[in-house]
């Protein structure tokens, strides 16, 4: 009973540390529970209290699923704790390691295993333990090395050395070891957090090459009404509107969230000509997401509308949502098309970097941007690929009033943060309900579309802000991308290796 209480303990504790609750620090705690809980346990039990701990955890996490489909969000649930009941297999078994390399042994088995999520079954990196610290500014920073596993890395690693404290400084013959874990924790801090003012410091006097005025349009278009046939005038006057009191900022760049047009441009052209007439009359480029068919494929798109050129320049999401925009393995699951509402769309196959002609004056540097569609900003890849091609702002459109007034739009934009912070470059976000905003290359939170009464999300309205783009060039995260993760495997072959030899 103790070890189930320390369990759900450390699943509540783990949540809370994620938005809408935004308890990051919790995050510093919140693994120990868990940990005291599994020490001395054999494999089995492990694994399935390790489990139980994740399905906790992820159901106070993804419950926002059950708008969508209640029977998805279960199956997703007790898939995504999986990982949780390997990590607490391995966790079983590692405690003959030397308390040194058991503080960094584990936490590179962590990583390991968030990264395999991010990939597998075409991955799911959300609620990586890094995310948790997307408002603690001098703590994300070194993700610019390491990405965002390397904040779980550090969070990971501190839970470990507190679980050993407390357990060494029980046994008076083991209480050295215990100021061996104390040390390790303080040391690792100190360098995170120096290195992270150090690099705020940095980044407030780096010198902008040019700055760019966006507007970011938020529709705020019901779920049920999006592919309506008798709503699509309505949505169409309703972006038209926000964006004529937009035109009014004189931005750049104006942008409409993922999908806003309402039909799909090629089968009903009438609805792109009328975006294409108001850009041409307010003389404001357009970046609007929509479905787009060649060849009897759909894809998910994203155009830009310029006064220059009489076709939109086209940038086609690479990276479809599994099980929702495509089935993976369909011929043997296609089944799941009667229990989740599941798309038709191929992927793209093009890093596009767009090149922004303004029209409204000529800036000193032609912007160069990229477009992440929808979830495509949890993969770390995408935005070091667009940011390596020379893009020196990214962009996020997407469309989460799929999950209700829930936590989930406030978790989609934390991993937008990071990528922020990873490539240095500003990252703007226009979502259908929102959150819409602007983030800075520290991954400050410049602004968000609120109402009123500071509500972010199912309101309407626009925002605009100027984006200053600087010469910081490429971070070594842009250059050369995990790192960190292929040195974790090594540390965890190794550590593996150990214990097996040692258990023989």
């Amino acid at each position: 009973m103790k070890r189930l209480l320390l369990t759900l303990l450390s699943a509540v504790l783990l949540a809370a540390a994620f938005p809408n609750y935004n308890l990051g620090i919790l995050a510093w705690i919140a693994l120990v529970p868990l940990l005291l809980a599994l020490d001395g346990l054999s494999k089995g039990r492990a694994f399935l209290l390790a489990y139980l701990w994740g399905v906790l955890f992820w159901l106070g996490t993804v419950y926002w699923l059950v708008h969508v489909t209640a029977v998805g969000m279960v199956l997703l649930v007790l898939y995504l704790a999986l990982y949780f009941g390997i990590f607490g297999l391995i966790l079983s078994q590692s405690c003959i390691l030397h308390t040194a390399y058991y503080i960094l042994f584990l936490p590179s088995i962590w990583v390991l295993l968030e990264y395999l999520r991010s990939y597998f079954f075409s991955g799911f990196g959300w609620a990586l333990l890094g995310y948790s610290q997307y408002l603690n500014l001098p703590i994300i920073q070194i993700a610019d090395i390491t990405g965002v596993y390397g904040v779980s890395f550090v969070l990971m690693a501190v839970n470990v050395a507190l679980k050993e404290i407390i357990c060494l400084w029980r046994n008076p013959a083991r209480r050295k070891e215990s100021l061996t874990a104390a040390a390790i924790c303080v040391l690792m801090l100190l360098a995170v957090v120096s290195y992270g003012y150090q690099r705020l410091n940095k980044i407030n006097q780096d010198k902008a090459f040019s700055s760019l005025k966006v507007s970011v349009v938020q529709g705020n278009i019901p779920q049920r009404l999006k592919w309506k046939p008798a709503a699509k005038d309505y949505i169409m006057q309703e972006y038209l509107a926000l964006s004529r009191q937009a035109a009014q900022d004189k931005p750049d760049l104006l942008i409409w969230p993922e999908a806003a047009l309402p039909a799909i441009i090629e089968q009903e052209p009438e609805f792109f000509e009328e975006a294409r007439d108001f850009t041409d009359k307010a003389k404001i480029p357009l970046l609007l997401g929509a479905v787009t068919e060649r060849n009897n494929v759909y894809y998910n798109s994203a155009l830009l509308i310029t006064g220059r050129d009489r076709q939109p320049r086209r940038y086609d999401k690479l990276h479809l949502v599994p099980f929702g925009e495509f089935i993976p393995l369909k011929p043997f699951l296609s089944f799941l098309e009667t229990i989740v509402p599941i798309g038709d769309f191929s992927p793209g196959r093009e890093y596009t970097v767009f090149t922004l002609h303004t029209i409204s004056y000529i800036l000193p540097t032609e912007p160069k941007f990229s477009v992440l569609i929808c979830f495509e900003d949890l993969f770390p890849q995408l935005s070091r690929q667009f940011a390596a091609k020379g893009a020196n702002l990214l962009i996020n459109i997407t469309n989460d009033g799929w999950f209700g007034k829930s936590a989930a739009p406030f978790q989609h934009l934390s991993a937008s943060v990071l990528r922020a912070v990873e490539n240095r470059l500003p990252v703007v976000r226009a979502a259908n309900t929102g959150v819409s905003g602007f983030i800075a290359p520290s991954g400050k939170i410049i602004s968000l579309v609120s109402d009123e009464k500071g509500e972010n999300i199912f309101v309407k309205g626009y925002r605009s802000e100027k984006i200053n783009l600087r010469e910081a060039g490429l971070t070594f995260y842009t250059r050369r991308g995990d790192i960190l993760v292929l040195i974790c495997f090594l540390a965890g072959f190794y550590g593996i290796m150990r214990i097996l030899r040692r258990k023989k």
